[in-house]
């Protein structure tokens, strides 16, 4: 059964009975809308997209993303497109993939991304922000930057080219696709596929480039890997190195973004950060709790009742993470950022099988980045522009104007950064 896209609708009435994450105010206030869902609806519904719910409290995010019975994986963006890919792998495995196959497409990746081999990648992905910092030219105190364009939406592009073997001058080219893929959800359904299409095209010429140079990279891994004894259908090589890509990419310099845009608006934790840099590892966390970047996304297998809520087949439900990371029956103080929180058992990466992959790179990157960040300029407040949240389901700063109060001279990078091999030498 496939439901028809609805047509274009007028903006949002009620959060409650007609949400849209494709609305810019979702974004802009999301804890607020969560907040006031949580204590008068906490699973919010909509007829657009051809219906979707939108639950709000951690025990339902957990209960709907453990449940493989009720939900399919088939879809993870909402959007006026519906998936068309059918299982088991569907259009980005594992990440669209049920089981059994699910567990087959992401242990196939497990090694790639295990603790060991991500460390490895640490003296190139410093270099890296070393380099984009360079890029900033001479700042002085009282200049002003865009974080999120010039650092926090270019580190992440880059990190991932190296470890797929994409060129990194496409960086502008992966900007574009993460907009046209996560953003223009509520387009037309023809202008949607074109785009989809466009990127297919791109992974395409970039996977038959691999195959005639193989390289060390996971494009070549991936061309070359086997379940079960048979070499992967092109669409599901296609569709995870687009799924590392996007993912890889918007989640964490959202996640980067969002971190800058809540030091240069709370100086009291920018000033411990700087006069206590052993307090960053407890930070991140709290900063992964507070704005968990993504929402994904189920679609409902047959229609059955959801604690009084009549969910139909093919109704999308979505999992807003951070929501459940807000949730106050969870967390103490779940609304403010404690950069010294001890416990904090957050669902910034997922719950269920579908945990994120990618968590160590994530956490790795985000690191990093603050660090040589902090260490270039230790003081900034806002800028004088105003920020400018993303739409759809990833959340985290597009503009992040900041003005830098102190500068340390930079260091000069190397210009050429070695790659590191690791992905042909994994046990």
């Amino acid at each position: 059964m496939t439901k028809p896209a609805p047509p274009p609708q007028a903006p949002v009435g009620d959060w409650a009975t007609d949400f849209d994450l494709a609305e810019p105010e979702y974004n802009e206030r999301a804890v607020e809308i969560w907040s006031d869902l949580r204590s008068r609806c906490p699973v919010a519904h909509t007829t657009r997209y051809g219906g979707a719910w939108l639950p709000v409290r951690h025990e339902h995010i957990r209960q709907i993303a453990y449940d493989t019975e009720h939900y399919t994986s088939r879809g993870v963006v909402v959007g006026n497109l519906r998936p068309i890919v059918p299982g088991p792998a569907g259009a980005a495995p594992p990440i669209t993939s049920d089981p059994p196959f699910h567990g087959e497409a992401r242990r196939l990746l497990l090694p790639a991304f295990a603790p060991k081999r991500i460390a490895l990648l640490e003296p190139d992905i410093r270099l890296l922000c070393q380099r984009q910092l360079a890029k900033l030219g001479s700042v002085s105190a009282g200049d002003q930057i865009d974080a999120a364009v010039d650092y926090a939406q270019q580190v992440p592009g880059a990190v991932m080219a190296r470890l797929l073997g994409l060129p990194e001058t496409d960086h502008e080219l992966f900007r574009g696709f993460v907009h046209d893929l996560l953003e223009g959800v509520n387009l037309p359904e023809d202008e949607m596929a074109r785009r989809r299409d466009r990127f297919d095209a791109y992974l395409d010429e970039q996977i038959a480039a691999h195959r005639r140079a193989p390289q060390d990279d996971l494009t070549t891994f991936l061309s070359e890997a086997t379940i079960d004894g048979q070499p992967l259908a092109p669409q599901h090589v296609r569709g995870t190195i687009a799924l590392l890509l996007l993912a890889g990419i918007d989640t964490t310099w959202s996640l980067l973004g969002s971190s800058l845009h809540h030091l240069a608006t709370h100086q009291a934790d920018l000033k411990r950060l700087r006069e206590n840099p052993s307090l960053l590892p407890t930070a991140i966390e709290e900063f992964l709790r507070a704005y968990a970047p993504a929402t994904m996304a189920r679609l409902v297998k047959q229609s059955h009742d959801f604690h009084g809520h009549a969910f139909q087949e093919e109704d999308w439900v979505l999992l807003p993470f951070a929501a459940a990371n807000r949730d106050p029956e969870v967390f103490e103080r779940a609304d403010e950022i404690l950069i010294d929180r001890a416990v904090n058992p957050h669902a910034a990466f997922g719950l269920g099988i579908h945990r994120c992959l990618g968590s160590n790179l994530a956490r790795l990157e985000l690191r990093v980045a603050l660090e040589e960040f902090l260490a270039r300029f230790p003081s900034f407040e806002p800028g004088d522009e105003a920020v400018r949240w993303s739409v759809g389901q990833i959340r985290g700063p597009r503009r992040l104007s900041l003005r830098l109060l102190e500068v340390q001279n930079p260091i000069a990078p190397e210009t050429t950064i070695p790659r590191t091999e690791y992905t042909r030498s994994r046990s």
